[in-house]
């Protein structure tokens, strides 16, 4: 098994060389996270995360691979309540004021997730907008996570506190305290030493719902100490779980778990792979009745409901690291690509994705569905002409609903990105 690992990696290696990578943007201004949510209250937000390098000597040396670290942010999801998270669709006037982070950790024994309350906390800790990150701001911001009681539920595999470094106490009080420091620019305050490459979809209230129950049944065997969470690279890992909460609401066909070894290295996940098939998939879906009906997972969803996996407001947000930083090497973070060779190339889709404006900025992405949506509706005709130009697809019972849904979606649509 030592050897088929050795192996794998050699190859993704290979695989993923001479990946360069495009200037981030700085951090945004809260009046444009304010707009977006009083068009979308409710979004899920996939981000890819760079490798992490700490400077030793103070706290724990954390330096992650060139592979990085995913994240999933849920606005307009709520925690139910203290104790082991549990999600919930939030109430009151204004939902898309909230929100809860979800990071999946090698760390953790009794949880596929941990959650962390608030958007600003988790990308940006405690530091406000031009400050240096210092090593007070660091130690506040643990502090703040601490009190938030982030892990009082969640249990850390015993191996993570083999070697506690000098400063942390044996027993409880020591490892509750380790926790939050190999935590930190990982789960929460992830800006402090990675960069960001994020997908923002935005769904539904009811969709939103579903995700969350998805969530909470991923962590429930765990909750029960029905089983133990053993993160696997391949097999298990943070891109899974993201993955599929958008399965959950018909997005696109489920990434199966605990796979055998040898199949899932041909489906490898990798956080910066995702972001691009998420942008893609919501933005350059045909938005065309004949290949949302040979597109399964599109078919499904707008049967169910659902809508298309193409729509408005599905934009790339990306952020560097902190850069004026006491704590960790921010300079030429990496994050590589896995190019599948029967499906990249990716390094180009990324490329074309930060050429076209339509991919980040909202106005100019809501103006392309408004051209797509007029497009659809021109090539819009009668089922007696699908029964003869399409007789095997028109003859199937579900067309017709299929197709009146189809053509509400963009009816829907079309009225909101024109107001």
């Amino acid at each position: 098994m030592r050897r088929l690992r050795n192996l794998l990696a050699g190859i993704v290696a290979l695989a993923t060389s001479g990946c360069a990578t495009l200037p981030l943007a700085p951090r945004g201004p809260l009046e444009a996270e304010a707009a977006y949510t009083a068009l979308y209250p409710y979004y899920l937000e996939f981000c890819a995360l760079s490798e992490i390098q700490k400077f030793p000597g103070y706290g724990a040396d954390i330096r992650g691979g060139v592979g990085g670290h995913s994240t999933v942010y849920l606005n307009g999801a709520c925690l139910a309540g203290p104790g082991y998270p549990e999600l919930r669709v939030c109430d009151g006037p204004n939902p898309g004021g909230d929100g809860v982070g979800l990071s999946v950790n090698a760390h953790f024994a009794n949880a596929n997730w941990a959650a962390i309350p608030g958007r600003d906390f988790f990308y940006h800790g405690d530091l406000k907008p031009g400050q240096p990150l210092t090593r007070a701001v660091y130690d506040a911001t643990k502090a703040h996570a601490k009190r938030l009681g982030l892990y009082n539920s969640i249990h850390f595999h015993d191996v993570v506190f083999d070697d506690l470094p000098a400063g942390y106490a044996q027993g409880a009080k020591g490892r509750d305290a380790f926790k939050y420091e190999i935590s930190i620019g990982t789960d929460f305050a992830l800006g402090y030493g990675r960069d960001r490459y994020c997908a923002r979809l935005p769904v539904s209230a009811a969709q939103m719902g579903r995700i969350a129950a998805y969530l909470n049944a991923l962590n429930r065997p765990y909750r029960d100490g029905l089983a133990t969470y053993v993160w696997s690279v391949l097999t298990d890992n943070c891109i899974h779980l993201a993955h599929n909460a958008l399965t959950a609401i018909g997005f696109w066909p489920e990434w199966p778990t605990h796979q055998f070894v040898l199949f899932a290295a041909f489906d490898f996940p990798v956080p910066k792979n995702e972001f691009v098939n998420m942008l893609r998939r919501a933005n350059d879906t045909p938005v065309d009745p004949l290949a949302a009906w040979r597109d399964r997972s599109a078919r499904r969803a707008v049967l169910a409901g659902d809508g298309l996996p193409a729509r408005p407001g599905a934009l790339a947000v990306l952020e560097p690291a902190t850069s004026d930083n006491a704590l960790y090497s921010t300079k030429d973070l990496r994050l590589i690509f896995y190019d599948e060779p029967m499906f990249g190339p990716y390094e180009d889709w990324y490329r074309g994705i930060m050429a076209a404006s339509r991919y980040s900025s909202l106005a100019d992405n809501r103006r392309y569905f408004a051209a797509a949506y007029a497009r659809a509706e021109a090539l819009r005709q009668p089922l007696d002409w699908w029964r003869e130009a399409h007789p095997a697809i028109a003859a199937d019972p579900d067309f017709p609903a299929f197709y009146a849904r189809f053509y509400a979606e963009i009816e829907r649509h079309a009225a909101q990105v024109r107001g």
